[in-house]
């Protein structure tokens, strides 16, 4: 994808992200989000981006277009390209809500689980108490008895 093209060309020119977003006049996050493929560049930064890194833009979009390619082919190219990271971003999305939940699911198990115990061990205190002060009643009954 465009990503990967992107660091590719850019680490074959011996540019540091930073470097080609000063080039650019970028910040470096915007470069590591293209080359993620977190965001594409806008048309105008698409020009910038081929020539800084001394490429068509065809090449650098990975597309068939011909040289005399016009802006439409170029904007299609891109709009594809667009596409398919929103695809890849709704699954990403999708991925990390079932791990929420999954997650959420777990901590609320482990949350009764401890609360259970808890309950538990407070009736088995309660019947040991219990326990305990019967046979002491019987003890002290006994010794009533035996004086």
């Amino acid at each position: 994808m465009l990503g990967e093209t992107i660091a590719t060309l850019r680490k074959k020119q011996g540019l540091s992200q930073q470097e080609l977003a000063d080039r650019l006049h970028v910040v470096r996050q915007t470069i590591s989000k293209w080359e993620k493929n977190l965001s594409v560049p806008d048309a105008d930064a698409l020009v910038r981006l081929a020539d800084a890194l001394d490429v068509t833009v065809p090449q650098l979009l990975g597309e068939t277009i011909t040289e005399e390619a016009q802006p439409s082919d170029i904007a299609a190219a891109l709009s594809r390209i667009n596409e398919q990271l929103a695809v890849q971003n709704r699954r990403r999305s999708r991925i990390w809500k079932v791990v929420a939940w999954v997650l959420g699911i777990l901590l609320l198990v482990n949350v009764l689980n401890i609360a259970s115990a808890a309950f538990f061990y407070s009736v088995q205190q309660d019947t040991f108490v219990e326990q305990t002060a019967a046979t002491y009643e019987v003890v002290e009954n006994e010794e009533l008895s035996v004086e």
